[in-house]
């Protein structure tokens, strides 16, 4: 191991013999108690540790240690550690980097979006998603056309937080055309950013994609936008054969309170799957039409309570028309 920090922290000093023990679970141990000082003078040896332990388990406790230190030089240790050589470490550097709260540390991290190594590249978008860094937007553009389908899907995530419209024709072509299925569906959600119609074709195509989880998230970005214009789309869909499916459409038909929907909606009151059932009695009460009234006082009975319970939600409003 390289040479240890010096200190004359008297708090540390009780420590630093452990910290250079030769036993890894020690050093690990140690460190954890160091952490918990709280106390800024730890934090070159927690960063000494993320860089220069041998040992890649005190590695990855050093990264989750840091989590919460705004400091630029625990943000460049924790950003050079998304090049680790043992994945997890750069996973859990990834997890403290996003915890940051400082949008101007995410420069920092912005350096290795574009490392030869997909995995750092995949660890640097995660860790910047939730910073909304606007200088991170042209990179993430052009990462959504990565080789690698875990740094396309971060680079949707960043570009999702951001709320940046101009993404939306390139996150519409993922979400109809990308191989992989965790870009489809990460890019239907982001689609929830725009406020017009403009992307109701591409989540038209993602309500029947090939995969259950991308139509499921389509109908569940659908009640987000309260696009009225879905409905005859989402109406559709209730005929889906993943019953996770359907259920995203009831709450999006209730959302969008698309009062045509009633009647298909009243056929799925009976459903064998009790959390359909209590969704749709809570969407026929969204929207409002007292045609439904028969068939939610027949469903006050259901043997489940918390249909139960959504019945009389939904009576309860119907009762106000």
């Amino acid at each position: 191991m390289t040479t240890q920090p010096t200190t004359d922290n008297p708090d540390i000093l009780i420590l630093q013999s452990r910290l250079q023990d030769s036993d890894a679970s020690t050093r690990r141990i140690a460190l954890i108690e160091l952490a918990d000082l709280e106390d800024p003078d730890a934090l070159p040896w927690l960063t000494h540790a993320l860089t220069a332990d041998t040992n890649a388990e005190v590695r990855r406790e050093a990264a989750r240690l840091l989590e919460g230190w705004e400091e630029t030089e625990v943000v460049e240790a924790l950003s050079a550690a998304l090049t680790d050589t043992d994945e997890t470490v750069g996973e859990v550097a990834a997890q403290s980097l996003s915890q940051l709260k400082t949008a101007e540390l995410g420069h920092i991290i912005l350096r290795w979006v574009k490392n030869e190594n997909p995995d750092v590249r995949k660890h640097a978008w995660r860790a910047l998603r939730e910073l909304r860094l606007p200088a991170s937007a042209p990179a993430a553009l052009a990462a959504l056309h990565d080789d690698n389908a875990n740094v396309r899907r971060e680079a949707v995530g960043v570009l999702g937080w951001l709320k940046h419209i101009e993404a939306l024709p390139e996150l519409a072509r993922l979400a109809s055309n990308d191989s992989a299925i965790e870009v489809r569906r990460a890019a239907t959600g982001a689609l929830g950013l725009a406020n017009n119609d403009s992307v109701l074709p591409a989540l038209r195509s993602a309500l029947t994609d090939s995969e259950w989880q991308v139509r499921e998230e389509a109908a569940n970005t659908l009640g987000k936008l309260r696009l009225e214009s879905s409905g005859d789309y989402l109406i559709a869909a209730l005929a889906d054969s993943y019953w996770q499916v359907r259920l995203q459409t009831v709450r999006a038909l209730g959302k969008i309170r698309f009062v045509p929907a009633t009647s298909a909606l009243l056929e799925l009151l009976d459903h064998s799957i009790s959390n359909l059932r209590k969704e749709t009695a809570l969407a026929l009460g969204e929207l409002g039409n007292t045609a439904a009234l028969p068939a939610l006082r027949n469903a006050e009975n259901d043997s489940d309570p918390e249909v139960r319970k959504a019945v009389r939600i939904a009576l309860a409003q119907l009762d106000k028309h």
